[in-house]
């Protein structure tokens, strides 16, 4: 397992997150994880 920070712009703003994959994940399934976390928290 490895832990990722990740930079995302949504609505204007960016948001910093951290994703928790296994190590044979790809960037883009990286960063599809990462927006869906912050979309997540920001319908909260």
């Amino acid at each position: 397992m490895i832990e990722v920070f990740v930079t995302v712009k949504c609505k204007g703003k960016n948001y910093q997150t951290n994703v928790i994959a296994h190590k044979g994940i790809s960037a883009e399934e990286i960063k599809l994880l990462a927006e869906k976390q912050v979309l997540k928290q920001l319908s909260k």
